[in-house]
């Protein structure tokens, strides 16, 4: 769900950039406004950002190898993070340098001066229209979240990297329309730069934002608690599973959960009937928390004295006894003598 939906938002946003982007150029060249110079090159690296992010779904579907056995997930983070370094460098900072450069060259815009106007105002029409795709395909798997709270623990990256820069375009065309119609106005070019910074500004922020967010799914996340509470569900609730011992989680990608704990089982007679409660656990795991696809599950024997001791471990055979009556240190002495 969530990657099918990505993909028709980024297929809208890049169709809406690449045509923009077009005519963005047009009115520079026209204009020479600087404001539409740095909605220019925004426009081109956010096409060339939903290109990343198309290339980084693709090559997440490969099937995993013996090099990595846990396949190919995660390269859609990876693409992502590449995502906000473009951003970054060729969208704000290349804003910034603009405004810099314009600042000592305040000319206004003497020649074609509907051009800019029109092509901001159509330019808002089109990014709004992508704006809305992008929220509508959101909606579908964002629940009850916020809208900040789904931009920060969404697994799949696409929407949110889609959603912050098409409001980043969006407001940032708002600053340039502000900036070519105050130079227009009083015809004086440092509000045209003003305008660029604005958009500069902006765009280093989104980049900083994505960056960060991306940065905790590379470095990977476990489950939601909502997930891991239907886990815990999953695991104890059958006759095979006194309790869990302990359990971690990790995210593989954006739909592929994994699954490692150690369980405290019931006794049983032989290792089929121990291989075969496990296997119940697993398909009941399967059942609540479909994207749960890689489990490991070690079975143990709890032991609340240990767990009462405080060594960490809570298992028998996770935590050997000394010989009863010996000290610690004296067992260690005759075990190296």
């Amino acid at each position: 769900m969530s990657a099918n939906g990505g993909t028709r938002a980024i297929v809208a946003a890049l169709a809406a950039n690449i045509g923009i982007a077009i005519t963005k150029f047009i009115a520079f060249l026209l204009t020479g406004s600087s404001s539409m110079l740095a909605e220019s090159i925004h426009s081109v690296a956010d096409s060339g950002n939903q290109g990343l992010l198309l290339i980084g779904g693709r090559r997440a579907k490969r099937e995993a190898t013996p090099e990595h056995p846990f396949g190919y997930g995660r390269e859609r983070y990876i693409y992502a993070f590449i995502v906000s370094i473009v951003l970054f460098s060729l969208g704000g900072l290349f804003a910034l340098y603009e405004a810099y450069h314009k600042w000592s060259h305040k000319e206004g815009i003497t020649s074609w001066q509907w051009v800019p106007v029109t092509v901001l105002v159509l330019a808002i029409a089109m990014e709004s229209y992508s704006f809305r795709t992008a929220i509508k395909e959101s909606n579908q798997i964002r629940g009850n979240q916020s809208w900040v709270r789904f931009i920060r623990r969404a697994k799949a990256p696409e929407l949110p990297v889609v959603l912050l820069e098409d409001f980043g375009a969006l407001v940032g065309l708002v600053f340039a329309l502000f900036g070519v119609g105050m130079t227009l106005i009083t015809g004086n070019g440092r509000w045209d730069a003003a305008g660029t910074a604005m958009i500069g500004v902006l765009l280093v922020t989104i980049a900083i934002t994505l960056a960060i967010e991306t940065k905790s799914l590379l470095l990977g996340e476990g489950a939601e608690q909502h997930e891991l509470g239907k886990i815990e569900q999953a695991v104890t609730g059958g006759p095979e599973v006194q309790r869990i011992i302990h359990m971690k989680t990790l995210y593989l990608g954006p739909e592929e959960l994994m699954v490692a704990a150690k369980i405290a089982v019931s006794p049983c007679d032989s290792a089929e009937q121990l291989a075969r409660g496990i296997n119940a656990v697993e398909a009941r795991i399967r059942a609540a928390v479909p994207i749960a696809r890689v489990i490991y599950l070690e079975p143990d024997i709890y032991s609340a004295a240990v767990d009462r001791a405080g060594t960490g471990q809570a298992a028998h055979t996770a935590a050997p006894q000394s010989d009863a009556g010996t000290e610690p240190g004296e067992a260690a002495g005759r075990a190296g003598s």
